[in-house]
This record gives C-alpha cells, sequence and structure tokens, in this order.
C-alpha cells in the first residue's frame, strides 16, 4: 500500500500533459448506493490556480504542463468531473470528542474518483466545494486561511517521512465565507490511496451486510496480502478482519509514533478523522509545537484538553476500540477482537523507542534509556524549551553545547542532563562525527510553525503563492540547512503564542 510520504519518482512513466490522460477508476463508487450520494461540486465564482503541486502531480502522471492547462484547473475547481470519474460525498459516523456523534460524512468534501498509478490506485477528493446531503449545519465551504494550513501540513509530513494524505492544488476565490469574521473561499485538492476512516465502520455497525461489504472492499483494494493465512489458521472472513485489525493497530501505533516524536498535535483525533489505512488525515486545527509543553493543547475549541499531545496515543487506543467494537455482530467474539487490538501498546512503544534511538543517536534503546527520556521531557517541559531545536542542536552539543544550552532560561538543568547524555553515548562507543550526523539527518531544521504557515496565508490573500514555494522548498528536505533561509529555523517569536486554531480551522 502506498503510504505516499514522497517516494522516489524514477521510474514513474512519461508523465501526461493533460488531466483528461490519466487512467482513471471508481472502485469505491461501486459500493452500494448507501455508501455515498452521487453529486457535483458547487463551484467558486471566478476561481483561481493559487498553486499547483508539482511533485504529487507526477506521482499521480501530471507533467507541470498539465497542471497549467485550463482542463486542470476546470476539475479542480469543480467546475467540470475528473475525465472517467464519478463524483461523490460519502457517508460515514464517529465519536467526536468521546461522544457518539452519529451520522457525519463529506460535509464539505467530492471524491472525484481515483487515478490508477504504477504505484496503485490514487484517489482525488476536493475540500471546501461545496454543501453535500451530509453537510448538517454547514456552509460546505473551506477558507483559504485553514486550506492553506492544510496544503502547507501534508507536504510537510511527507517531508518528514510520516504517513499522510497528500495536496495537489490550491484553487482561491472571492467567495465570502463567514467563520469567526467574513474570509474567502478557497478548495483544496487532496490525493490518498483511500479517505475510508474509522467511522466509516462505525455507520455500519448493526447492519452485517454493508459492514462486511465495506470491509472485503477496504481489504480487497488496501489489504490483499492479508488473505494470506500463516500457521495453519483457517482462511475465513472472520480471520481476515482479525488480521485486519491487527495491521491498522501497527500502522496507526507506528503513525501516533511519528506525531509524538515530531511534535505534532492533530488537534482533532475523532474516529471521523482517523485513517483505516494509519495515515495522517484531515488537517483541521494541527500544531507542531514551539515551545515544550507535554499537556500542549493545539485547538483553541479542546477546552478540556482531550487531544493534548500527552493524551494522543491513548486516544489512539481508544479509537481503535471503538472501531473493533463494530464488529462484534458478526460473528467476532469479544475475546478474538481484544486479542486483536491488545498489541497497541506493544506496537506504539517499539515504534517511539525506535524514532527516539534515531533522535539521540541511539544504537538501541536499552531499559535505562527510559528515566533518560523522561528526564529530557520534563528539562523541555520545566523551561519551555523549543522541540525541534531542542533535538537539532543536541547533534553537535558533544562538541560545541553552546546553541543547545542557549534554548534553556536555566542553563544548570540542562547541563545535568548533557552529563548523563555523555556517559550514555560513551557506553555505546559510536565515534562522535558518525553520531552527529545520523541525528542531523533525522532531526529537522525546519517545521511548519504556526508563524510560519500565518505568513504564507497572509501573502495568499494578496494572490502571492511565493511564500508557499519556499516553504514547500524547506519542507520537503527539513534536515537540509539552507543558506540564506535562516529565519525560517528561528524559534518562534512571542506574538506566534496568540495565533490561535480551531475546528473552524
Amino acid at each position: 500500500m502506498t503510504t505516499y510520504t514522497g517516494a522516489s519518482l524514477a521510474a514513474t512513466p512519461p508523465l501526461a500533459d493533460s488531466i483528461g490522460d490519466l487512467r482513471v477508476a471508481n472502485a469505491y463508487a461501486g459500493l452500494p448506493r448507501e455508501f455515498h450520494t452521487f453529486l457535483r461540486p458547487q463551484p467558486l465564482t471566478d476561481p483561481r490556480l493559487l498553486h499547483a503541486n508539482a511533485e504529487v502531480g507526477a506521482l499521480l502522471g501530471l507533467s507541470e504542463k498539465a497542471l497549467r492547462e485550463p482542463d486542470f484547473l476546470r476539475v479542480v475547481s469543480g467546475q467540470e468531473p475528473l475525465p472517467g470519474g464519478r463524483t461523490l460525498a460519502a457517508v460515514y459516523s464517529g465519536h467526536q470528542f468521546g461522544v457518539w456523534a452519529g451520522q457525519l460524512g463529506d460535509g464539505r468534501a467530492h471524491l472525484l474518483g481515483e487515478v490508477v498509478t504504477p504505484r496503485g490506485s490514487l484517489e482525488l477528493q476536493l475540500k471546501g466545494s461545496g454543501r453535500t446531503p451530509y453537510s448538517r449545519m454547514g456552509d460546505g465551504r473551506a477558507v483559504l486561511r485553514s486550506s492553506v494550513r492544510e496544503y502547507l501540513a501534508s507536504e510537510a509530513m511527507a517531508g518528514l517521512g510520516i504517513p499522510t494524505t497528500r495536496a495537489l492544488a490550491l484553487v482561491v476565490s472571492d467567495d465570502p465565507v463567514y467563520r469567526e469574521t467574513m474570509e474567502t473561499a478557497a478548495i483544496v485538492t487532496r490525493v490518498s490511496p483511500s479517505f475510508i476512516r474509522f467511522g466509516s465502520f462505525e455507520h455500519w455497525m448493526g447492519n452485517p451486510e454493508h459492514l462486511r461489504a465495506l470491509t472485503d472492499h477496504v481489504i480487497e483494494h488496501h489489504f490483499p496480502e492479508l488473505h494470506d493465512t500463516a500457521g495453519g489458521e483457517p482462511d475465513t472472513w472472520e480471520n481476515t478482519v482479525l488480521r485486519m485489525l491487527r495491521e491498522v493497530v501497527r500502522r496507526t501505533a507506528a503513525l501516533i509514533a511519528d506525531w509524538q516524536t515530531a511534535g505534532f498535535c492533530h488537534g482533532v483525533m475523532n474516529t471521523d478523522n482517523m485513517s483505516i489505512l494509519g495515515l495522517t488525515m484531515d488537517y483541521g486545527p494541527y500544531g507542531f509545537m514551539d515551545r515544550f509543553q507535554a499537556n500542549h493543547i493545539c485547538n483553541h475549541s479542546d477546552t478540556h484538553g482531550r487531544y493534548a499531545w500527552n493524551v494522543q496515543p491513548a486516544v489512539a487506543h481508544w479509537n481503535l476500540y471503538r472501531l473493533g467494537g463494530v464488529f462484534l455482530g458478526v460473528g467476532l467474539t469479544e475475546e478474538a477482537l481484544r486479542a486483536a487490538l491488545s498489541g497497541y501498546e506493544r506496537d506504539f512503544l517499539g515504534a517511539y523507542q525506535a524514532r527516539l534511538c534515531r533522535k539521540f543517536g541511539l544504537r538501541a534503546w536499552e531499559e535505562t534509556d527510559e528515566e533518560l527520556v523522561d528526564n529530557w521531557w520534563r528539562l523541555l517541559h520545566g523551561q519551555r524549551a523549543d522541540f525541534t531545536l531542542a533535538f537539532r542542536h543536541l547533534a553537535a552539543a558533544m562538541r560545541d553545547p553552546a546553541p543547545f544550552l542557549d534554548l534553556f532560561t536555566d542553563h544548570g538543568p540542562a547541563k545535568d542532563w548533557l552529563g548523563r547524555y555523555r556517559r550514555r553515548l560513551e557506553a555505546q562507543a559510536v565515534p562522535d562525527a558518525e553520531r552527529e550526523a545520523a541525528m542531523l539527518a533525522v532531526n529537522p531544521l525546519y517545521v511548519l510553525r504556526n508563524h510560519l504557515a500565518q505568513g504564507a496565508i497572509d501573502a495568499a490573500l494578496r494572490g502571492d503563492a511565493g511564500e508557499i514555494d519556499v516553504l514547500l522548498e524547506l519542507l520537503r528536505d527539513p534536515c537540509t540547512e539552507r543558506p540564506g533561509r535562516e529565519r525560517y529555523a528561528q524559534q518562534a517569536p512571542e506574538w506566534a503564542e496568540r495565533l490561535e486554531v480551531s475546528c473552524s480551522s
């Protein structure tokens, strides 16, 4: 399955010069009619292409010339369907902030179809493309502010190697949209192997026929290897479902380990925002932490801190149990389901420790490293040190501790921790130069800080996509230092703490 974090394009065939030349399929549209509604988007007035992502275009088989053609704009603005596609909005349900919300669905999104590529099929979805039967009280629109943030965030995550949906195009208009204030509308074209989520399964709880249809679709198109049995296990549908759940557990655990060690907060980890493929999806009030606080809340709407940084691993586990519970009514026992879900803690800790080993330059995790890491988080939390730069400057701290120590108001505790870290490094006997180079290769210098995203938003409001280009250049290779780009690698200014993102973002 393509997780799509920025793979090499070396083996791709020649790129098409028109979006109409793509090979398009409609697998999700083949599910029973209760799964979706076929309908056209509601185009924006006088839509303008603010930015097209050539890297994602190439993944789809589109040349840069194709991204400049009028037919491309007509498709990504919702004026015309994807040639060969069947446009639809999907229904799903979910738990929101821990409470069952009932039926939800694509309230402002339209699935255009899927593009068949040598690496597998990739679905195209418009977000902000108008009302659907699942809009409830919403207007079906997305604002420019949130659209720029999603466009950049998905590419930033791909640059970090974190599984994610991607962004192909950003279309803007002068159409007014009211959120907290009056803003202007935009449409993001999102790309993913699938937009199926935990909530897609929850919607069919109590409906064995449709639950089986969805499960068979997901296994056939995204987990075909799960039909292979091991150890003489009977090849039954129930056992295949259990293998699917174990794979979803593994992918979700690995994803959350990625988030935690990148300082990423999703902000709205509702079950309807959790990808069945273990991708980061539905970027709303997300945030990359600046000054570290273990209980950091990036979503201004999350008044009780349900989705704080330090709670994300437990929330993902809770969400997995909501997913597993769907299958209680279709012949799977509670005992079997619990067993399938029970590996989450082991999988998460294994992935988390492996990522921390790379970030700290450790050859392998040892039992005593738990105390070293706990003290690290306490150090950062106690002095609100910058998450990203603390890891980055730690790489050279054995050679030149000054940049690292300057991140802390009180150097004493930081020096004490460095002493323990030095002894840990000495015990593994890895040459300092080798360790430092390895750490610099995995600890980013550039991340999508809120104030940087805001700068791109401010420029986009003037019709200027130049700041988006600069950020994409840096975020696609975030560990490589670029001369002249020093301001993008600095700690966030104090005014950035006043920036707020909420569920309307």
